[in-house]
């Protein structure tokens, strides 16, 4: 799998694009009047994220956008300069799909509800584009849909008794895990689908493993859990149990440090 990387367009040029309905709209918050054009960077972008999750990622160019938009390959870099500006606004906009909850809009009561919404939200979003996964965001688009993550987590953390330094590590720890463990769950998904067989048809092929190949001598905690029925959910229950375990333990993690800041005098 080739993984691209976000952040890799010419800066002014991405930064415009991604904040493209800001510099067009007027002081007063409507938009400019003037003839539509047939072919806009929001169609582009539809385009594209339309080729990604139907086709995958690889087969995202500019060329094969062209065809989807209905338009010539030359006329869309006149909208978007190459396909690293457009993956970061693919990013962004699927960022920006999860529509979390920015300041005076409803949301759940408690930090820890407000932290799981947006976890399945996000999980959410990369099942609908399961692409995703093969896109490193080390360097990320820094757009409106990232912006409302950021916005979001770190106002849900605030106030609550971390410092500042805190919340934003927390905040950090939170994307860590929730991205990871989408991407790893959209990788089953995109597998199941590439193969026509599920994971666990796929152990299931491999069951003489166990009985010719493993040394229970050689693994001994292996074999005990086994007995004992540590690998009965299967697959799949495995993993959202793994999920499941793991955004929980790192709330209460959160949570300790809250309440270690809270009895420090």
């Amino acid at each position: 799998m080739t993984v691209e990387r976000s952040g890799g367009g010419d800066p002014e040029r991405t930064l415009a694009l991604l904040w493209r309905d800001h510099a067009a709209g007027r002081a007063d918050g409507r938009p400019a009047r003037g003839r539509r054009p047939k072919l806009t960077v929001d169609r582009i972008v539809r385009a594209a994220l339309a080729v990604a999750d139907r086709e995958g990622l690889a087969a995202m160019s500019m060329v094969r956008v062209a065809e989807e938009a209905g338009a010539g390959t030359m006329s869309l870099y006149t909208y978007v300069p190459g396909k690293a500006e457009l993956i970061d606004l693919m990013v962004d906009a699927v960022l920006a799909e999860r529509e979390l909850p920015g300041p005076g809009d409803p949301r759940p009561g408690g930090w820890r509800e407000q932290i799981e919404l947006y976890a399945e939200r996000t999980r959410a979003a990369y099942r609908r584009h399961p692409w995703l996964r093969e896109i490193s965001t080390v360097r990320p688009p820094l757009g409106p849909g990232l912006m409302a993550q950021q916005e979001y987590l770190l106002s849900a953390l605030s106030g609550i008794g971390l410092s500042p330094r805190q919340i934003t590590a927390a905040a950090g720890t939170v994307v860590t895990f929730v991205h990871a463990a989408a991407a790893t769950e959209a990788e089953y998904e995109q597998a199941e689908r590439a193969t026509g067989e599920s994971a666990d048809a796929w152990w299931a092929a491999r069951g003489s493993f166990w009985e010719d190949y493993f040394d229970m001598t050689r693994h001994p905690t292996i074999a005990r859990l086994w007995r004992e029925g540590g690998f009965d959910a299967g697959t799949s229950g495995a993993n959202a149990e793994a999920y499941e375990f793991g955004l929980q333990r790192m709330l209460a993690g959160i949570q300790t440090a809250v309440e270690r800041a809270r009895s420090t005098p």
